[in-house]
């Protein structure tokens, strides 16, 4: 048999063509939204996070029932009121007293129904975090996070870049501030927003209740990488998080091949020392992200790129072409050492 008049082998090609494509789109979106760290405030790993999750789920019904009833109610108007021909026209309903009292009280009466729960979420979310809280202190910069676990003796103190460690089931208060523009601290999961004001302190605290590793990011715009300035919550039992703590404390590991002892030698004449601080070594600045424990981080650039040495390498060299704008320089290095920084920096655990 013929193909059907009116068709064509192009025309039914492109159509399944266009519903692949959609069907591969919608598929590729959806996977975006899981993603191996998911971000949202639909799933809250902590007490404050639950506590927002309480409150959009109140709302979000009292929003249902209202719908349920408005749409009802026109529905019915429609139905009763519609025109007839030949029948008498609808009577109007101007001045109807009862119906004019309840239509002002129902808002007033659904106003005060949300109101209660968001003001009474508001207090509980705003109140101070117990004595024996974690203190973690989160710095925005130009686009990458501080991270620093302060401790009464300076040696004690910690400090990382772009990754949070929290034990579960313990308060932990996050002092926050700018060294540049106005930056927005925001874990969904774990904890609602909070503006990072350049000389102004500002505080936030949540206990996670789940193990995982939860995605954050800066929610205010601050420039043009805003965008890219990622960090990551790691919520881990107790003993891991004090492992974690005695690791970090560590100076960096002495390099044991070669290769790594070249590579520390080229870090530490180059430019990378300029920006860079390396705890045990004569690298101590503070310009960049503190690198002791670079290996141990997922990520690099703030969340832009899993930590390997393939994109340590593509980093180093050309970071502009990676994030364009990042305060961090492209490098001219031979191959050789080049291999042998990105060996050293590996072993930084």
């Amino acid at each position: 048999m013929g193909r059907p008049k009116g068709k064509s082998d192009l025309g039914t090609v492109d159509a399944v063509t266009r519903c692949r494509l959609w069907l591969t789109t919608a598929a590729l979106a959806l996977a975006g939204c899981a993603g191996p760290f998911p971000q949202s405030t639909l799933r809250p790993r902590s007490d404050y996070g639950r506590a927002i999750d309480h409150l959009f789920t109140d709302i979000f019904w009292w929003a249902v029932i209202v719908f349920v009833i408005v749409e009802t109610l026109l529905l019915i108007a429609l139905i009763r009121f519609r025109h007839r021909e030949g029948g008498p026209a609808p009577k109007p309903l101007h001045g109807h007293t009862a119906l004019e009292i309840g239509w002002t009280l129902a808002p007033a009466v659904i106003l005060v129904l949300v109101a209660v729960p968001t003001v009474r979420t508001i207090f509980a979310t705003a109140g101070d975090a117990p004595p024996d809280a974690l203190k973690v202190e989160v710095i925005g910069h130009q686009w990458w996070w501080e991270i620093t676990y302060p401790n009464s003796q300076a040696d004690q103190t910690i400090t990382t870049a772009n990754e949070i460690h929290v034990p579960i089931d313990t308060p932990v208060v996050v002092l926050t501030n700018s060294t540049d523009v106005i930056h927005s601290f925001w874990a969904p999961n774990l904890d609602g927003k909070k503006d990072l004001i350049p000389g102004h302190e500002t505080v936030t605290w949540f206990r996670a209740d789940t193990i995982g590793v939860y995605r954050g990011q800066c929610a205010e715009f601050c420039g043009y990488e805003h965008a890219r300035m990622a960090f990551y919550v790691v919520a881990e039992p107790r003993i891991e998080f004090e492992r974690w703590l005695a690791q970090q404390r560590a100076e960096a590991s002495t390099p044991g091949d070669s290769l790594a002892q070249e590579g520390e030698r080229v870090f530490l004449s180059s430019s990378c020392a300029m920006c860079h601080s390396i705890a045990g070594t004569g690298a101590g600045s503070n310009n960049g992200p503190d690198l002791t424990h670079l290996a141990s981080r997922r990520t690099i650039a703030a969340g832009t790129l899993p930590n390997n040495a393939a994109n340590l390498e593509a980093w180093i060299l050309a970071p502009q072409t990676i994030k364009p704008g990042a305060k961090m320089p492209a490098n001219r290095i031979d191959p050789q050492s080049l291999r042998a920084l990105v060996a050293y920096l590996q072993g930084l655990k």
